[in-house]
């Protein structure tokens, strides 16, 4: 949990993508645990030979650090994250937008991918909400979370199980033209009605999947939950498969523990609504002077916060934000 810092909201599950796959209930295998992380196999290869398609660093006329923005669209629309420039050759503020959240449900017997109203909102008008920012340059990606239902990504009861919920996210990618997938394992609650507890296998037979399905698309990870701490299983590492990681907890520094270089990872982590300029600052300072390729913002919403945006891309960036509104 990330305590005073969580960003989560209750998504109510009205919408739903309905391919579902073999049923989960009554699994029940061992728990999670960290393995010494081996070279990964031909999966990684796959991943380091697409690697420069799928995401070729900050915008065009920016030099620095790859910007996430994670949005609410609960509250806030997804165009806000074009609105922001660089003083200083007008490239974007941000490079990723990331829609916050759509949900892995089970409905007795089946996992399934779920889409609230205001995703489904998102989802339905791409050509306002996801186009604009796509022409910007910046990467749409689409958030799945847990629902406290059972379901998750670390309690796949079968390879196969996982590689059928991976063809329904890289489904979800292609049907509404987005630029990859975010996973962040919070509020499943593994075991309730009747599934299993996280094991070993799940969360690595999902990631290799989708990377097969997704050769050329982005896939990142919020550094949290068992699936986070479950990347190795059976010599296999799919740390490498993923483009980028970062750092669950705002207004704090932690490094993700997770087979990527430098350059993919963010240790910083801030709410633009609750983290101090100054602590913004100081994080994107750590950032630059760690060598680190990412900074990670959640919480963009529609006030012009321009100069609070400007305390972390004059380190980041050596320039002010500006506000188009």
């Amino acid at each position: 949990m990330r305590g005073s810092r969580s960003r989560w909201k209750v998504l109510l599950t009205t919408s739903a993508l309905t391919l579902a796959f073999a049923g989960m209930a009554g699994v029940a295998q061992a728990a999670p645990a960290k393995a010494a992380r081996a070279k990964a196999s031909a999966p990684a290869a796959l991943a380091k030979a697409g690697h420069g398609a799928r995401h070729g660093g900050s915008s065009a006329g920016k030099s620095g650090p790859v910007s996430v923005a994670y949005v609410e669209v609960n509250n806030d629309s997804m165009v806000n994250v074009g609105k922001y420039t660089l003083a200083n050759g007008g490239a974007n503020v941000f490079d990723i937008a990331v829609i916050f959240a759509a949900n892995i449900n089970y409905d007795g017997s089946n996992a399934y991918l779920s889409f609230n109203p205001q995703v489904q909102s998102v989802l339905d008008n791409v050509a306002t909400q996801v186009r604009p920012l796509q022409a910007q340059g910046i990467k749409v990606e689409l958030s799945v979370l847990g629902n406290h239902q059972g379901a998750g990504f670390a309690n796949f009861p079968s390879q196969s199980a996982a590689a059928a919920f991976a063809q329904q996210l890289s489904n979800a990618v292609t049907q509404y033209g987005l630029d990859g997938i975010d996973f962040d394992d919070e509020y499943a609650d593994y075991g309730t009605n009747g599934t299993g507890q996280p094991n070993a296998s799940s969360f690595v037979y999902l990631i290799q999947a989708l990377r097969n399905d997704m050769p050329n698309k982005l896939i990142t990870m919020y550094d949290i939950g068992p699936a986070a701490s479950s990347l190795t299983y059976n010599g296999t590492d799919v740390g490498p498969l993923f483009d980028y990681a970062w750092n669950p907890y705002y207004d704090s520094w932690n490094v993700p523990s997770i087979n990527l270089p430098n350059s993919q990872l963010s240790p910083a982590a801030i709410d633009v609504t609750s983290t101090p300029s100054g602590d913004a600052a100081s994080l994107a300072q750590q950032t630059v002077d760690g060598g680190y390729g990412v900074f990670m913002t959640y919480n963009l919403g529609a006030s012009d916060i321009h100069d609070y945006i400007s305390s972390f891309t004059n380190v980041l960036y050596g320039s002010n934000a500006v506000y188009s509104g």
